[in-house]
C-alpha cells in the first residue's frame, strides 16, 4: 500500500477543479470570522491536504506562489506558514488583562447607523453636515449629557431613538454628548473634531475607531472621562454598547483594535470649558475665614461627586464645616488617610474633582453626613396594590430622579400603582437582576441602591 504524503500548498484562486474549490471552502471555514475567514474578502488560505501516490502532483509554480509577499499580507493573525512559523499578534492590540468581560463585550461588532436628522422629541430636519454652524459647549456639559444616558440607562439600538432625538448606538451617543445638530456615525464624527495626541486627552474628548473596509466590524467610539491611573494606561470610558450605556474603567484605548483608535476634540469647545482646565489655586484659598469664588467652585464639584448631603444651603463662597466634611469624604473615598484626608483640598484632590477622575463620595452610611432616614427601607408592606402612603410618593420621585419614571402618565403620587411597579422593575433589571429579584416590588437592597 502506498504511504500517503503530507504537503502544504495554496489552492489556486482561479482554479475551478473540485479539489481546489473544496480546499478554499475548508480553509475559510477553519478560521474565525474575526481573522478574515471569508474567501471573497481575503482570498484563498493555506490548507494541509492528504496526497496519495495517485493524487494531484503539485507544480513548482504553486509552491512559489505560496511564498509570494502578496500572499503573506492575507495571512490571519496566528496562521501557520510553510516554514513552520506563525503570524504574530499585533503588538498594538492589548492582550487579555484578566478582565471579566466576555469577548463579545470587548468587541462591539455593532452595525452603525448613518448620518441622519434627529428623531422623536428631537428637532427634525436634514442630515447634519460640516457646513452646519456648530454649537458651543463645554467639557462639563459634555460629561453631564453623557451621564444622563448612563443613569437611564439607554438600551443599545441602531434603529431606535431616545427621547432627546438621538440614535441609541455609539455614534448617536457621541452626537448627543457633543450636542451635534443631527445623528452622525463613526465615519463622519471626525469632521466635527480636531485630531489630538492621546497624551492630551481631557474629559469630553473622544476615542474613535472607524473601519472603512467593513464599518459594521469593530467600528466604535467612546467618550473620554479621565485617567484612572498615573501611568495613563486606563481611563474612564462613557460608551453606548450592548446591552445599554455604561461608564467603565477601560484599557487605553479599548479592549480590541487598541492601536487604531484616534483621539479627537470637539471643534466648538468653548474657551470657558469649566474648572477642569484651571490649575489648583493653592491651599491658602481654602480654610476657616476664607471667602472667595474658589470655595464655591470646590463645593459645586463636591456636590457633583456625591457630596450634596453635606450642604443644607449653598455651596457658597464662605468656607464652612460643610466644605471641610465634603472634601474629607471625597479624600477618604480615594483611600487616603491622615493628612491626605484632612478636609483641605490639595493639588491631587483638585485635579480629581476638576477632571472628573477618582472615586465618587459613597452613599450615606450610619454615622456619616446628614440623617440617613431617607435610605432606611420602610418595609415591603407599604408597596402593595391599594396602599397609599408617603413612602410610595417618595419612591416614585426618586425613580423619576434616577431616570426610571417613563411608565408614569401622571404623578408620581402616594398611591401604589402598576406604573410604580413597572418603574421599580426597570430599575431592578438595570442592576442585572432577573426573575423574583426583579418583580417590581422594592426590597431593602433595591431601596438602598435607589437612594444611594
Amino acid at each position: 500500500m502506498t504511504v500517503p504524503a503530507f504537503e502544504e500548498y495554496v489552492p489556486a484562486g482561479d482554479c475551478t477543479c473540485a479539489g481546489c474549490a473544496a480546499q478554499r471552502r475548508s480553509a475559510a471555514s477553519a478560521l474565525p470570522m474575526r481573522y478574515g475567514g471569508h474567501p471573497a474578502a481575503h482570498g484563498a488560505r493555506r490548507a494541509l491536504v492528504l496526497v496519495t501516490a495517485a493524487g494531484v502532483v503539485l507544480s513548482t509554480g504553486v509552491a512559489e506562489a505560496a511564498s509570494a509577499p502578496g500572499d503573506r499580507a492575507a495571512e490571519p493573525t496566528g496562521a501557520a506558514r510553510a516554514d513552520g512559523t506563525t503570524v504574530s499578534v499585533d503588538p498594538e492590540t492589548p492582550a487579555d488583562e484578566g478582565d471579566p468581560l466576555t469577548p463579545a463585550d470587548r468587541d462591539p461588532g455593532s452595525p452603525q447607523g448613518g448620518p441622519g436628522p434627529l428623531r422623536g422629541a428631537g428637532a427634525s430636519g436634514p442630515p447634519s453636515s460640516t457646513g452646519t454652524t456648530l454649537r458651543k459647549t463645554s467639557r462639563a456639559a459634555i460629561i453631564d449629557r453623557a451621564k444622563k444616558w448612563v443613569s437611564a440607562p439607554v438600551p443599545y439600538s441602531m434603529s431606535k431613538y431616545w427621547s432627546d432625538g438621538y440614535r441609541q448606538d455609539c455614534s448617536g451617543y457621541v452626537s448627543m454628548a457633543w450636542k451635534l445638530p443631527g445623528n452622525e456615525w463613526t465615519g463622519s464624527l471626525a469632521k466635527y473634531g480636531q485630531k489630538i495626541a492621546r497624551s492630551k486627552l481631557q474629559p469630553g474628548d473622544i476615542l474613535l475607531f472607524h473601519n472603512p473596509a467593513n464599518p459594521s466590524k469593530g467600528s466604535h467610539v467612546t467618550i473620554f472621562g479621565g485617567w484612572t491611573d498615573k501611568t495613563h494606561t486606563r481611563y474612564t470610558a462613557y460608551e453606548q454598547t450592548k446591552p445599554h450605556t455604561r461608564k467603565q474603567t477601560t484599557p487605553m484605548a479599548y479592549w480590541t483594535n487598541s492601536g487604531k483608535y484616534v483621539a479627537y476634540r470637539y471643534k466648538a469647545l468653548s474657551s470657558d470649558s469649566g474648572v477642569s482646565t484651571k490649575a489648583f489655586p493653592g491651599a491658602g484659598k481654602f480654610g476657616p475665614g476664607i471667602n472667595n469664588t474658589y470655595v464655591t467652585q470646590l463645593g459645586k464639584m463636591l456636590v457633583d461627586r456625591g457630596g450634596k448631603r453635606f450642604y443644607k444651603v449653598g455651596p457658597g463662597p464662605g468656607w464652612g464645616e460643610a466644605d471641610r466634611r465634603a472634601t474629607r469624604a471625597f479624600q477618604e473615598a480615594q483611600g487616603w488617610k491622615g493628612k491626605e484626608a484632612d478636609g483641605i483640598p490639595g493639588p491631587h484632590t483638585w485635579r480629581h474633582l476638576a477632571n472628573g477622575t477618582g472615586r465618587d463620595i459613597p452613599a450615606t452610611r450610619s454615622g456619616q453626613g446628614d440623617s440617613n432616614s431617607a435610605s432606611k427601607f420602610p418595609g415591603r408592606g407599604h408597596f402593595r396594590p391599594g396602599r397609599s402612603n408617603s413612602h410610595v410618593d417618595r419612591l416614585g420621585k426618586q425613580l423619576v430622579k434616577k431616570g426610571y419614571g417613563k411608565h408614569y402618565l401622571s404623578g408620581p403620587g402616594p398611591r401604589w400603582t402598576e406604573a410604580d411597579r413597572r418603574n421599580v422593575e426597570a430599575f431592578q433589571q438595570a442592576q442585572g437582576w432577573r426573575g423574583g429579584a426583579a418583580d417590581g416590588y422594592p426590597g431593602p437592597e433595591t431601596w438602598r441602591r435607589l437612594f444611594a
